[in-house]
């Protein structure tokens, strides 16, 4: 939590700093290919995260 409330403003600072720079224009964030490979990554490891417990919980529901 502490180490959200730390990045979090500079965070977004710099993601309005960058969506001004490209003019609104969010594929600013995936023209290169290292910020699209994080981007990706991030993507993965997020489903990673969320499908097992989605999965979980669509058997209790079919169980009942």
């Amino acid at each position: 939590m502490l180490l959200g409330f730390v990045l979090g403003p500079l965070m977004e600072e710099n993601l309005r700093r960058s969506m001004t720079l490209s003019s609104g224009d969010p594929l600013i964030f995936v023209e290169r290919p290292i910020s699209m490979v994080l981007l990706l990554a991030s993507l993965a490891l997020i489903a990673m995260i969320v499908l097992p417990q989605f999965r979980r919980t669509r058997e209790q529901a079919f169980q009942e």
